[in-house]
């Protein structure tokens, strides 16, 4: 169980990006975040796994405060959130192999991971999330090499040898042509429903929202505006949508080709 209670994060040049958040994210669940750039979405799950630290609030995880940790109880915990991104946030001159092992470093010695030099049973896992990413016929190659849904995957794989109980993927479609998207989250759904993992996602377009999200939250200038479940979005009212799109937001089309209008100054 993750709660988030009265999240708060300011910059140091004033702005107030995430401003007094508080929700409940059961154990299982596919949470997406919804709203428009600029709205909080990546602050918010950056905050959760601490690669920013929050000015005030709560983010207790199975009743431990994720905010007050430091040194090696953070690590720790970190082992266990994934971290998927919107530009993959791969080593382009290393291999696809090479990028996926980089999920043990937060288990292995350092000083042998720096020479690559990683144990026989991380190397047999790495192989077995490239299979099960359907991606293991690409391990030799760059990291460049390879198309955007491509490297996603890559991306996801590295994040699975964690052995997470929660995956963060912040916009992960978002350089993704429509078909590529739903692939990348066709993989996100299998894990949650397979291995029971916690997935909380940023995403801006509603088509992909309701296939596969277990329930959602929106954001609007850092507050959190919208709560929902899969069906309650399926059924947003013109109001909800602009509650959290604005008041010039249209939309345009619940498809594959639409999901929203946005204006994003």
């Amino acid at each position: 169980m993750l709660e988030i209670r009265n999240l708060t994060k300011i910059y140091e040049d004033g702005t107030l990006a995430v401003d007094n958040v508080s929700f409940t994210v059961p154990d299982g669940e596919f949470l997406i975040v919804i709203g428009l750039s600029g709205s909080g979405k990546s602050t918010l799950l950056r905050c959760i796994n601490r690669l920013i630290d929050p000015t005030e609030g709560e983010i207790l995880w199975n009743g431990v405060d994720l905010a007050k940790l430091e040194g090696d109880e953070l690590r720790r915990a970190r082992r266990r959130i994934g971290m998927i991104f919107q530009h993959f946030n791969l080593v382009s001159r290393s291999s696809v192999m090479i990028n996926v092992l980089a999920g043990r470093l937060g288990y292995a010695r350092t000083w042998p991971t720096l020479l690559h030099q990683f144990s026989k049973a991380d190397r047999q896992k790495a192989w077995d999330i490239l299979r099960r990413m359907d991606i293991e016929d690409q391990a030799m190659k760059l990291a460049r090499e390879l198309s955007g849904g491509q490297q996603q995957r890559v991306g996801i794989s590295r994040a699975l040898m964690q052995d997470p109980e929660m995956i963060l993927a912040d916009e992960p479609v978002a350089s993704l042509d429509p078909v590529l998207a739903h692939s990348i989250l066709n993989y996100l759904e299998k894990l949650n429903k397979e291995d029971n993992l916690t997935i909380i996602c940023s995403l801006h377009y509603l088509d992909l929202v309701q296939r596969y999200a277990t329930s959602v939250i929106g954001l609007r200038a850092g507050k959190l505006v919208y709560q929902g479940s899969r069906e309650d979005i399926r059924k947003m009212t013109d109001d909800e949508f602009k509650t959290i799109y604005g008041e010039e937001a249209e939309r345009i089309s619940d498809g594959i080709e639409g999901g929203l209008e946005r204006s994003e100054a």
